[in-house]
This record gives structure tokens, C-alpha cells and sequence, in this order.
């Protein structure tokens, strides 16, 4: 049986990682597209995450990632690296959803990885193909 509240930890900690990657990108680049929408959404996957926790009576994790994620040197790099971090968003819930029984939680994680899998990292493969990848 799977932990739900670390469940939801881990799944916290990893929109929160992508968030602060992403907000580096944009304070080194300015406001480039996708990274612009996808921190936005990012932040509505903390959100949504974060309203589980409440829900549960969960204490959520602190975000460690704020202000600490450099951005890298080239938009092609962000975009490549934008892309690792979604397939590996996406596999992260792979293997967090089979084990969750409640509904409600349950159906957030798959929109969240729906999210990832469907919006996330197809803009950013076309971002790297605008940027020489």
C-alpha cells in the first residue's frame, strides 16, 4: 500500500522543481514562449496539489527549489532540458498513480500528468525544434 501523503510530497516537490526551472529561464531570457504559459501552469499543478494536502489534513513540503534552479546557458538548453523534466514528470506519475485509492486525489494526479504528456512536452519539443534541436 502506497503512502498518499508521500504520494502527494513527491508529486509537490517535482511541480515546484519545474516551476523555479522554469522561472529561471524566463528571468535569463525574458518572457520566451512556452516557458511564459508552462510556469503558469506549473504553479496551478502546485496548486492543485497543494489542495489535496489541505483536503487530507497533509502538512505539505516546504518548496526547496524557489530561487535555487540556475537556468542554463542557451534557450536550446532550456528547451532540451524543459523536455528531460517533463518525461520525467510524466514517468514520476507512472509510477505514483497505480498505487492511489482515492478518487479525488487519484483524478488530480492524472490531470497533472495528462497535462505534462499532452501539453507540456509537446511545446517544448517544438520549442527546441524553433531553437535548433
Amino acid at each position: 500500500m502506497i503512502d498518499l501523503e508521500t504520494v502527494l510530497s513527491d508529486a509537490l516537490d517535482d511541480e515546484f522543481k519545474a516551476e523555479a526551472t522554469y522561472a529561471a529561464v524566463i528571468a535569463r531570457f525574458g518572457d520566451v514562449r512556452p516557458f511564459i504559459n508552462i510556469v503558469q501552469a506549473e504553479r496551478r499543478h502546485a496548486d492543485a496539489l497543494l489542495g489535496q494536502c489541505a483536503r487530507l489534513g497533509y502538512v505539505p513540503r516546504a518548496n526547496r527549489w524557489a530561487g535555487q534552479v540556475a537556468a542554463p546557458a542557451t534557450l536550446r538548453e532550456a528547451c532540451a532540458q524543459a523536455i528531460a523534466a517533463e518525461v520525467e514528470n510524466i514517468a514520476l506519475y507512472d509510477r505514483l498513480i497505480p498505487g492511489v485509492t482515492d478518487r479525488e486525489a487519484r483524478m488530480v494526479l492524472e490531470r497533472l500528468q495528462e497535462a505534462s504528456r499532452d501539453r507540456h512536452l509537446p511545446a517544448f519539443r517544438r520549442c527546441l525544434a524553433r531553437h535548433g534541436g
